[in-house]
């Protein structure tokens, strides 16, 4: 509930109405079919905006989700090598750690020993070395080869940002038939003139006018709202 006597009404399109009593700025929004929300409740006087409030939590919520789904964590992945390992087996686990770097993530290389393979532990770190070396434009070794019971690794950081993954077209058709386009306007002018502020949500079921003389009105027919 708007609980100031006057408000500084901004139209849907962004049109400045000048500072008005907040009942007629109550009637005009109920004569628009919209809701009358509290943008900048700290300003003097507040302002507020005309807005189909139910659409503007539609492409909130969904810009919130498509944040959410564009924000992706590093992770680390590794790749297994063996003291014995074939020309071509290295040449593949390479590239596979070059797909993980470029991705973003972080990757382990580790030789894994066995047997009478312990007592030539340079045998693994010289290809350790051997593949920090081929991987060294997308990726920063960050610890030296150390031999820890029957493994020796290094981890190596890329530098790369991660990467996003856009939906499939499956995916994306699964969605809200509303496009972008079509609320995208309402919703950035509501930002822009929020200032970061809490919105209080006057939603308007009856005209409420203090001035006007008459009956009182019977429970629930006044004027209600929203606070989020």
């Amino acid at each position: 509930m708007i609980r100031v006597f006057d408000v500084r009404l901004v139209d849907e399109d962004g049109s400045q109405l000048g500072v008005m009593r907040t009942a007629d700025a109550l009637r005009l929004a109920q004569e628009r079919g919209l809701d009358l929300v509290e943008v900048a409740p700290l300003a003097s006087p507040p302002v507020a905006r005309l807005l189909d409030f139910g659409q503007y939590k539609y492409e909130l919520t969904k810009r919130e989700k498509e944040a959410k789904r564009r924000q992706r964590s590093v992770t680390f992945k590794e790749v297994r090598l063996k003291p014995k390992i074939g020309i071509g087996d290295f040449d593949t686990k390479v590239r596979r750690a070059v797909e993980f770097l470029e991705e973003g993530d972080r990757v382990k290389v580790s030789v894994q020993f066995r047997g009478r393979e312990l007592t030539h532990p340079q045998i693994g770190r010289d290809l350790l070395d051997k593949f920090a070396e081929q991987i060294k434009e997308h990726g920063v070794v960050e610890r030296l080869p150390l031999l820890e019971g029957k493994s020796m690794h290094i981890s190596v950081a890329s530098v790369h940002k991660p990467k996003t993954h856009e939906p499939t077209p499956a995916a994306a058709a699964k969605g809200h038939a509303r496009t972008d386009e079509e609320a995208a306007p309402v919703l950035d002018a509501v930002e822009a003139t929020a200032n970061d502020a809490a919105v209080a949500i006057a939603k308007v079921e009856t005209p409420a006018s203090p001035a006007a003389p008459g009956p009182e009105p019977e429970s629930g027919a006044a004027s209600t709202g929203k606070v989020n």
